[in-house]
């Protein structure tokens, strides 16, 4: 119980590091700062470059180098200092590289907290759920602080992300040690992504559900990076705190996907995922304060069909049809695949589209048309989704034994 105690304050700090400044990063960026949309879709994106890099430093460094929780302490203690000056900075160059230096610090202890975890459990499939749950409730209290302190508009976040960081640093040696498991053998990128894994994908329906997860992670950018400036510019106060509402739905679908597993399959479920990404950016266009402010709410509360009935399902379905030596290879290639080059494109096109249906007011106000981009972001999540339809098909049954296997929590849950 201690252990897990302790397991469960890192995820905590984990995520409550992550959900304090990223929500509101673009509120930031585009009142305080007035940067464009391009750059605010560009800042966002620096995640998703750290999503691509962190499985050839968690594989080079932690796996053959040094123990997790020194690499997780100095990965924080960096990332505390870069985020406390980009916080500082007003410039959007100087933002943008500090920012990428902190993602490529943050992104993989994302990966090495799991890792951590996972070494000191005596049997994770029963307990690694309850504790990374406690990372979802850290992200959900980090978006309560800031959105009823009002700080959304500000650096202030960040700065709070900052001083968390230094303490997680601070936490993180006085965690298990945790010593690497290989220091023999020579890095390559087959160690990171092994030939087998790869071949996975030689397979048509393993195929078509890796393009397809591309392509709907490119939409997917328009929520991540510009919802909590929409919400505020639409007039919705907390807006950062209601956007935790995502999360606790997220919490309450995770119990619901065995049955909806047996119910409806693979294929089903990461349609049901899909469309509801489709119905929650009609919501955003057509939504409003007042009497339509029950949209807003929809559309915030749907993240967890969007969220688990795709991501959390594929994570399934990869464990599913992965060999057991080639399953957390498969999952890292994946999360490379949607977190990091989907992310990244979406990032662009994301800050494109804004950029595109946005305008300079009299007063040197930036309006943005809103309905245009939520609009846009669902025609592009719809032509995904039909053409996964289309072309998607897994002839395996589903079995309770496979769900139970691959558990109900993902791995990696990134937001």
């Amino acid at each position: 119980m201690q252990i897990r105690a302790r397991l469960g304050a890192m995820m905590f700090l984990e995520y409550f590091i992550w959900g304090s400044w990223y929500v509101t990063l673009g509120t930031w960026l585009a009142s305080s700062l007035h940067f464009t949309g391009q750059q605010i879709g560009l800042a966002a994106g620096t995640t998703a470059v750290g999503a691509m890099i962190a499985p050839f430093f968690v594989g080079l460094v932690a796996d053959k180098l040094f123990a997790t929780q020194r690499v997780l302490a100095a990965l924080h203690l960096i990332g505390g200092l870069l985020l406390f000056f980009a916080s500082q900075q007003v410039a959007f160059g100087n933002i943008y590289i500090l920012l990428l230096l902190y993602c490529l610090c943050f992104m993989p202890t994302l990966a090495l907290t799991n890792s951590l975890a996972f070494r000191q459990m005596r049997d994770p499939k029963e307990e690694f759920g309850p504790i990374r749950v406690l990372g979802t409730a850290g992200w959900i209290t980090g978006g309560l602080l800031v959105g009823s302190l009002r700080l959304e508009s500000t650096a202030r976040p960040l700065q709070l992300a900052a001083a968390l960081s230094i303490l997680m640093a601070i936490y993180c040696l006085t965690l298990p040690d945790t010593p690497p498991l290989a220091r023999v053998g020579r890095f390559t990128l087959a160690s990171v992504f092994p030939r087998e894994a790869v071949a996975l994908l030689r397979e048509r329906s393993m195929a078509v559900f890796a393009i397809a997860s591309f392509l709907i992670c490119i939409p997917l950018q328009f929520y991540y990076a510009f919802t909590n400036l929409f919400l505020n510019e639409a007039g919705v106060q907390n807006a950062a705190g209601k956007m935790t509402g995502g999360q606790m739905s997220e919490l309450f679908c995770m119990l619901l996907i065995p049955w909806f597993f047996r119910r409806l399959g693979v294929k089903y479920m990461l349609v049901a995922g899909m469309s509801a990404w489709v119905l929650r950016y009609v919501l955003f266009a057509y939504g409003g304060v007042g009497d339509r402010m029950w949209m807003f709410w929809l559309g915030i509360l749907l993240h967890g069909i969007c969220y688990d009935f795709f991501f959390v399902t594929g994570q399934i379905y990869i464990d599913r049809k992965a060999s057991l030596a080639l399953r957390a290879a498969a999952q890292g290639l994946i999360t490379f695949i949607t977190y990091g080059a989907g992310m990244f494109v979406g990032s662009w096109l994301s800050g494109a589209v804004v950029e595109h249906y946005s305008a300079v007011a009299a007063g040197g106000e930036t309006m943005h048309a809103w309905r245009s981009i939520w609009l846009f972001a669902a025609g592009a999540s719809g032509v995904v989704l039909v053409l996964f339809l289309l072309t998607f098909s897994d002839t395996e049954k589903s079995s309770v034994s496979t769900l139970e296997s691959a558990g109900a929590l993902p791995v990696e849950s990134p937001l």
